[in-house]
């Protein structure tokens, strides 16, 4: 989907391949919101990944989060079956310590935490577009709740915009004072 006008920005859907219509055009909002984290991530000082303030998440430590909510999502509710041992091997960390926040995840360029999030989504895209829309729309009941794949692709969109705020408020506390100061990592 294109728009005549260059100068114009195109808001509109722009579905991604799958077998089902409905299914395509929800795979196309999450690439949308996927493109959005990557534009906000664009020309980012390096420094910033695990820059803190206070004892706030780093980005870093939010696009690894991402990538792991994203395919924990996947596996377990979706598929339903464990992570496969390939997919163990990317997530090094516990997403969460034994406090129950975000393992704190430093050192990594933004080149890995890209690859990562692309490899997700890349698993993510080949187990949807293959599905029927009944399947879709199908309930996997799991112990404690029942959820379809249709709500995942919801949430994981709904996540990844509420972190994208938070790493937006980071980038913006960086810029403004993080640059000057040692990062509470270091």
């Amino acid at each position: 989907m294109t728009t005549t006008d260059p100068t114009r920005d195109l808001l509109a859907i722009n579905p991604a391949d799958a077998t089902d219509a409905t299914i395509a055009r929800w795979l196309g909002a999450i690439e949308d919101s996927r493109q959005r984290t990557l534009t906000l991530l664009k020309g980012m000082d390096e420094a910033a990944l695990d820059w803190q303030r206070g004892d706030e998440n780093s980005i870093g430590t939010l696009l690894y989060h991402v990538a792991a909510i994203e395919a924990d999502w996947l596996y377990c509710e979706v598929l339903t079956q464990a992570f496969p041992d390939d997919v163990v091997a990317l997530f090094p960390w516990d997403v969460r310590d034994d406090d129950g926040r975000l393992t704190h995840v430093s050192g990594r360029p933004l080149a890995e935490h890209l690859e990562l999030l692309a490899e997700i989504r890349m698993r993510l895209l080949a187990a949807f577009q293959p599905m029927t829309l009944a399947d879709f729309q199908t309930l996997r009941a799991l112990p404690s709740y029942d959820v379809s794949p249709e709500w995942v692709l919801h949430h994981l969109m709904q996540h990844e915009a509420e972190h994208r705020g938070q790493i937006d408020l980071t980038l913006t506390a960086f810029a403004a004072d993080g640059a000057q100061q040692p990062s509470a990592s270091s």
